[in-house]
């Protein structure tokens, strides 16, 4: 993604480059596949929010809780992407801070710096274990459960392909996004690998707590095993506190969302695949008609209104197949770029041993996308509706790849046809003339 987007850094990047660089009906497939995703975690941000808040108060409806956080995404969205810059860097920072805080925590209260004084250590890890045990007691079970944990952790992992959306807006893109790409990497492992860590430390598997919370749909930061473990350890305030940056965090992907739901839109529209209406931008670059669909999509979240959240936040769920597209795409990219001779050592980043990991990628993509509803096909644990949301878009993307491949008769594009020059030029000369502070 990074070598791509760093050399021709243009709108919705990714979902043009799969039309560009394999076939037109494949990037009209991954374009519609992103924008649904996309549009459809909007409402479930939304949710999210609502249930976080409720956490100190239920004072406010829902319903105007829901209203109010919908027209502070509008603005934040309908003004310049710098203000939504801005915007996300306060937003994130509550990430940053949260996700740090919450490791230092963690040390410090393993090795007994907590009221109780307990050194807890490793416990868990002992008594009752590593490994939580699924749909069976055997070792079987114990697979079914890390297999579990990898399907959830394959959807959590993102930021790459958020950071890529802004690129045909972002400022001196050539210099800018290559350090802004290995930072996103940097802090996505480090923080999801020791905070993978900390909650194994902090609580359990079996804690019946735990289990009570996600049942009872206690709303807020009371279902979060950090919560669950200061209250155990009888520390006050930072409950609070956590609270505060998880709601933090919901606004800031509810945000993020918005803007690539849009910006997805649109750069389908500006390809012909799209109503040319959703073209149409404000005088500061806003596809304005994108937002508003978007935001109209994000209504759903009023179902909220007559329905038990955690239904709706499953129902709202939905799946990775565009980090295949990105993936299959860049091994395209490469491919051309041999083939044409465009050597890959002038560009401003370029990727390790490719094209082995995007291989990688794909191949364990794929596989976790048909592997995201396993549960359901193991005895007395059939149920359709969770089958469907699992596998729907399955079906979808190779009906909206073939049904446009036969309506508009495209073909895969051989790789000496392969268009790597157009918009280059422009983008080269921009940036030699780069002048800090003028505008782009």
């Amino acid at each position: 993604m990074a070598e791509m987007v760093t050399y021709l850094p243009i709108s919705s990047p990714f979902i043009r480059f799969a039309g560009r660089f394999v076939d037109e009906a494949f990037g009209v497939a991954a374009g519609y596949n992103f924008f649904v995703l996309e549009a459809m975690l909007v409402p479930f941000e939304l949710v999210a929010c609502n249930v976080i808040i409720h956490y100190w108060t239920d004072i406010v409806p829902t319903g105007a809780m829901l209203a109010m956080i919908l027209v502070v995404y509008g603005l934040l969205n309908v003004f310049a992407v710098k203000y939504y810059g801005e915007s996300e860097f306060w937003l994130s920072l509550g990430k940053v801070i949260l996700a740090v805080g919450l490791i230092i925590y963690t040390f410090i209260t393993m090795v007994g710096g907590n009221p109780l004084h307990d050194q807890f250590g490793f416990r868990y890890w002992r008594d009752p274990g590593s490994f939580a045990e699924v749909h069976s007691t055997d070792s079987l079970g114990q697979f079914c459960g890390f297999l579990t944990c990898l399907v959830q952790a394959s959807y959590t992992v993102s930021g790459p392909d958020y950071l890529s959306m802004a690129a045909g807006e972002t400022e001196n893109p050539r210099v800018v996004l290559p350090s802004a790409f290995k930072k996103v990497f940097g802090r996505l492992t480090a923080f999801f690998v020791l905070g993978s860590l900390a909650v194994g430390i902090n609580v359990p598997y079996n804690s019946q707590e735990l289990s009570d919370a996600f049942k009872n749909e206690k709303p807020g930061a009371a279902a979060s095993p950090y919560v669950i473990a200061m209250n155990r350890l009888q520390i006050r305030i930072l409950p609070d506190i956590v609270n505060a940056l998880i709601l933090s965090a919901c606004l800031s992907a509810g945000n993020s969302y918005v803007y690539c739901a849009s910006r997805s839109l649109f750069g389908l529209a500006l390809e012909g695949r799209a109503p040319k209406v959703f073209t149409r931008c404000t005088k500061n670059g806003v596809p304005i008609y994108c937002v508003v669909l978007v935001l109209l999509i994000s209504l759903i979240s009023f179902l909220q209104v007559s329905s038990g959240s955690a239904v709706v936040l499953t129902w709202l769920v939905s799946i990775l197949i565009n980090f295949s597209v990105i993936a299959f795409t860049y091994t395209r990219f490469k491919k051309a770029c041999d083939v044409q001779g465009l050597s890959r050592d002038t560009f401003a980043y370029k990727g390790r041993w490719q094209p082995f990991l995007a291989w990688y990628a794909f191949s364990g993509c794929i596989t976790m996308v048909f592997l995201n509803g396993y549960a359901v096909f193991i005895h007395g644990n059939w149920e359709i509706t969770s089958f469907f949301f699992s596998y729907t878009m399955v079906g979808v993307f190779p009906l909206l790849y073939f049904g446009w491949k036969i309506l508009k008769r495209t073909k895969v594009i051989k790789l000496e046809e392969v268009d790597l020059h157009k918009d280059v030029e422009e983008i080269d000369e921009y940036t030699r003339n780069y002048v800090p502070g003028l505008p782009a």
